[in-house]
């Protein structure tokens, strides 16, 4: 009889643990498939809501002249369509495999004017869509293509980038116009060993120096030169190559943005 008993109490038990569980398992169910919650979303303490994002304009035009050139520009502006007063403008050149396309591509143009900088990327004569020219056989002749870039487009002080080829340009004009410009980064360019070390180290313009960590070519060769330059700082970008912006764009980013924020 006590067996009896005792198997009729388990079976009891078993009967309510089961009528229990039937009756939790859609609360349980229901909890474990709640998404979680998005703190930005909720607007909860310690959330720090996204900036608006400005409306950015990439257009292309073409300054006459001899040669004309070409160039794409990106406009930063606010929520209502006005752009921010007083900020940089970043003139971007290029190598020699590359035009100012590369800079559309990479992101570059549309994080500069996200950041609210006027970015302006050249096609350097017979390069892209600006034809090949006579006109720019010496440095002083490049010098001067640049200036009258700049002076037609009213860029007063603007902070040139100048990787590899395009070091042909801005060095001459470095040289001769440093006033022009308010910074300057080269990128492993070309020619620096035509400029002595005096001329370097009367040039006041704030640089910054990269290159990449397996350029052992150019990138080493004008760091040498380019460490002369008075107020220069240097980025490394580790396992990158000659065009190291193409394999650490996220980093050369980062670091152009650094610099140019230390020169407002």
């Amino acid at each position: 009889m006590n067996f009896l008993r005792n198997r009729l109490a388990v079976l009891g038990l078993v009967l309510l643990a089961t009528l229990l569980l039937y009756l939790l398992l859609p609360a349980i169910r229901q909890g474990s498939m709640e998404p979680s919650l998005d703190v930005q979303k909720m607007g909860l303490p310690g959330a720090t809501p996204a900036p608006a994002a400005p409306n950015i304009t990439v257009r292309s035009e073409r300054l006459p002249g001899d040669p004309p050139l070409h160039f794409r520009v990106a406009l930063p502006a606010d929520a209502g369509g006005t752009r921010p007063q007083g900020r940089l403008q970043v003139v971007l050149l290029h190598g020699q495999s590359f035009t100012s396309k590369n800079w559309l591509d990479l992101g570059t143009l549309t994080l500069l004017a996200t950041n609210g900088y006027q970015a302006v990327a050249l096609d350097l004569p017979g390069f892209g869509s600006s034809p090949d020219s006579d006109a720019i056989k010496t440095d002083q002749n490049r010098a001067d293509l640049l200036l009258r870039f700049l002076d037609s487009l009213g860029l007063k002080a603007p902070v040139v980038v100048s990787p590899s080829m395009s070091g042909r340009y801005s060095l001459p004009f470095l040289m001769l116009h440093s006033s022009r410009i308010k910074g300057f980064v080269p990128i492993a360019p070309v020619d620096t060993k035509s400029h002595t070390a005096e001329q370097y180290q009367s040039i006041q313009t704030p640089t910054l120096i990269v290159y990449g960590e397996q350029d052992n070519g150019l990138g080493a060769q004008s760091l040498k030169s380019l460490r002369q330059l008075p107020h220069h700082s240097v980025v490394q970008l580790a396992g990158a190559r000659h065009a190291c912006y193409l394999d650490r764009p996220k980093e050369f980013h980062q670091a152009l943005l650094d610099f140019l924020s230390k020169l407002e």
